[in-house]
């Protein structure tokens, strides 16, 4: 028996001191300076409440139901579009002043998660904006995300309907998201970090983002069925919330491993000579 228990203590003392010091204390680390949890929360409320009128504005203008486009990013079955569907009714009238109404309330709470984003790019992976008070970088940055949401919903139709289209799809949405935050995170932060730099977590960012959407596939047609015979119509809203947070989670987690791979990725370079001029092309926070 104390044999036993001096091997757990060294497997202990072992454990402890590959983690002293590794990328994952890091993470840990900057994960609690980050108060992820309360913070995720928040943006992804701050989302939910932005984008879901932003969708339902787009597809009245469109003539398409709202429910396709969230149904396309979720994976969900016939059965859970239909119940998400029960959640919206979009009238072939509009009124000049609801619309309106509608998109200053959107604006504003997609000038919000924009704000929320750059915060959070700033906090995690350094470097500061040019112009700190730049609207135009918000409002360009909010633009690029309907079109990057539209063009993934659209990937995922089309690729449904084609062989191998799972892999397809994967492949295009990987360099479509990566490309997206690649630049994301270059605007956002006013050009203060050089490009090579931000490779790494936006490319962390997009495979967290192919991870979520193949496990919305497999579990929030499920979730939200369940939810809707348990609970009603409110029990739908509390799924999406829970995808719109994770959301949020991708966008924090991503940006944040990326840039503890760049950091061990620069310090395992080789350190020029003393007489050797460093390089200005090399990537640098």
């Amino acid at each position: 028996m104390a044999a036993l228990h001096q091997r757990g203590e060294r497997l202990v003392a072992a454990a402890r001191e590959r983690y002293t010091g590794s990328q994952a204390e890091s993470v840990v680390g900057r994960l609690k300076d980050l108060n992820v949890i309360t913070e995720t929360t928040v943006f992804g409320s701050a989302f939910l409440l932005s984008a879901l009128p932003l969708m339902v504005l787009l597809s009245s203008f469109a003539n398409r139901r709202i429910e396709e486009d969230l149904a396309s990013h979720l994976g969900l079955n016939e059965q859970a579009t239909r119940v998400v569907g029960q959640l919206f009714h979009v009238s072939a009238q509009r009124s000049v002043l609801a619309v309106a109404v509608a998109i200053v309330l959107t604006l504003a709470g997609t000038l919000g998660v924009a704000s929320s984003v750059q915060k959070f790019y700033e906090r995690i992976l350094g470097g500061r904006r040019r112009h700190r008070t730049d609207l135009l970088r918000l409002l360009l940055w909010i633009a690029a995300l309907c079109v990057w949401l539209a063009l993934d919903a659209v990937l995922a139709r089309v690729a449904h309907g084609i062989p191998g289209g799972v892999v397809l799809e994967g492949i295009a949405v990987l360099a479509v998201t990566t490309a997206f935050f690649w630049w994301s995170m270059h605007l956002l932060l006013g050009g203060a970090r050089p490009w090579p730099s931000l490779v790494r977590p936006a490319l962390v960012t997009a495979v967290l983002w192919l991870v979520l959407e193949g496990g919305s596939a497999l579990y929030f047609s499920t979730a939200i069925t369940n939810d809707n015979r348990i609970y009603g119509a409110v029990g739908v809203v509390f799924s999406l919330m829970t995808w719109f947070v994770l959301v949020a989670v991708v966008v924090v987690l991503g940006a944040l491993l990326g840039e503890v791979w760049q950091e061990r990725a620069v310090a395992r370079r080789p350190q020029p000579d003393s007489g050797t001029q460093p390089s200005t092309n090399a990537a640098s926070r």
